[in-house]
């Protein structure tokens, strides 16, 4: 009960954030040079200040909401609302003609850095919009089950997992 309670749920969490207090910190930690990519967007160079600032306190508080639970869906709105204003501020792709250069490509460079943030943003969502998660032993029996994901939030029945039955009121 506690795997599917409390450590997969953590651990979804967990994964799924873990990069950003360490992103908040490198930008604490390199302030220089976090300012300078900063201002290095279309936005006033007196922007990256505030922008900076605002950044470190998202990139600190939100994980810390989500793993822990607290306020854990707006906090990962916040954080997915971040990860698309980053990608498109930051990691402009389309700007660099040197996308099908063979070797090393800047375009190529933020292309993937472009993806990498709509992916985490598609996790993000899921903690936002998503209901339940399977219980590790359907899993672990039926490896190659797949959800209802066309079902609005909230409607598929747990019968609609197959070999998911629901506990009866003592949690057995």
């Amino acid at each position: 009960m506690w795997l599917n309670l409390y450590f997969i749920p953590i651990l979804i969490r967990v994964c799924l954030v873990v990069l950003f207090p360490f992103s908040a910190l490198d930008k604490i930690v390199f302030w220089k040079d976090a300012i300078a990519q900063a201002d290095s967007s279309f936005l006033p160079k007196s922007s990256g200040p505030p922008l900076l600032a605002s950044a470190i306190v998202v990139e600190a508080v939100a994980p810390f909401c989500i793993v822990i639970g607290w306020h854990d869906r707006i906090a990962a709105l916040i954080l997915a609302i971040f990860c698309v204003v980053t990608a498109i501020l930051y990691h402009p792709f389309w700007k660099f003609s040197d996308f099908w250069k063979s070797g090393n490509s800047v375009a190529r460079s933020h292309f993937w850095d472009f993806l990498k943030n709509f992916g985490l943003v598609g996790g993000l969502l899921l903690i936002v919009f998503a209901t339940q998660l399977a219980p590790a032993g359907v899993i672990a029996r039926r490896p190659l089950s797949s959800t209802a994901v066309y079902t609005p939030a909230g409607t598929a029945p747990p019968s609609a997992i197959p070999g998911w039955r629901m506990p009866n009121a003592n949690g057995h």
